[in-house]
């Protein structure tokens, strides 16, 4: 089965974020730890199914990475909006584990680059069909506190 194609939201003028939803872009991500990990760059869609499925995370230049090695990629559904401030949590990373989860570098998001983070949040990749049903790329759980 493909990969299907992955854009900035950016990059889509015909595309916003959902009505009820709120664009994420700029908050501050959490980790486990509570302390921050980074920025809200942008946010990665699946245009044909009109789905986010990434977070494009700038790190914090405390973390002390290249500028080649500043953003990852985290999966919509292992982050979760805080009710109130404008904060992204992520339970499976804290400021330790972030240092060894997989860049991002603006080219194609592939299957293997896409195993690897999972891996890295402690997850098994397992089959490709269906990929995308799991809950990992859900958005559910990601707006909920903030629907009422």
């Amino acid at each position: 089965m493909e990969t299907p194609i992955l854009r900035r939201l950016r990059d889509l003028t015909d595309f916003e974020v959902a009505d009820g939803n709120p664009d994420v872009r700029g908050w501050t991500v959490r980790g486990a730890d509570g302390k921050a990990l980074g920025r809200v760059y942008e946010l990665i869609v699946e245009p044909e199914a009109l789905k986010v499925r990434y977070l494009d995370i700038e790190l914090d230049a405390h973390f002390k990475t290249n500028e080649h090695e500043r953003h990852i990629l985290l999966p919509i559904g292992v982050a979760a909006i805080d009710a109130e401030d404008d904060n992204v949590f992520v339970p499976a990373l804290d400021s330790e584990k972030v240092l060894s989860y997989p860049p991002y570098i603006e080219l194609q998001v592939t299957r293997d680059y896409e195993e690897a983070m999972l891996r890295a949040l402690g997850q098994e990749p397992g089959s490709t069909a269906g990929f995308y049903e799991r809950d990992t790329y859900s958005d559910a759980a990601f707006y909920s506190a903030r629907r009422g």
